[in-house]
């Protein structure tokens, strides 16, 4: 059975690298468009990854981390972030919402892959 990874990105163009990406090794994707689809989607789908943005309509990436790591049928989910807002301190901010992982936009394919094999093998 494959690996599910929920993406929480807003821009479809974004989406549609990471969508790319994720088939070339055999994920599978599942997609939410804010931080609240994204609270849904983890409650449903049951994912074994989430890549959060963290600038998204309705609820900001940070929110939706703390709320998901909040549930404890939920907080075992490794949350990887995957953002441009990469200014001093955004890392310490992610990881203190509970994210595992940061990763700054643009990202090598490499390395980001790397990263979610680190918590999906």
């Amino acid at each position: 059975m494959s690996k599910r990874v929920l993406v929480v990105e807003d821009q479809e163009d974004n989406r549609q690298i990471l969508r790319d990406l994720l088939a070339s090794v055999g994920y599978e994707m599942i997609e939410a468009h804010d931080g609240e689809g994204a609270l849904v989607a983890a409650r449903t789908q049951n994912p074994d990854l989430i890549l959060m943005d963290i600038q998204l309509p309705v609820l900001d990436g940070y929110e939706a981390t703390r709320r998901i790591k909040a549930q404890p049928d939920l907080r075992h989910i490794p949350i990887v972030v995957v953002t441009s807002y990469a200014l001093s301190g955004d890392e310490e901010k992610a990881r203190a919402a509970g994210c595992n992982a940061y990763v700054a936009k643009p990202y090598s394919a490499r390395k980001l892959l790397e990263t979610i094999n680190r918590y999906l093998t």
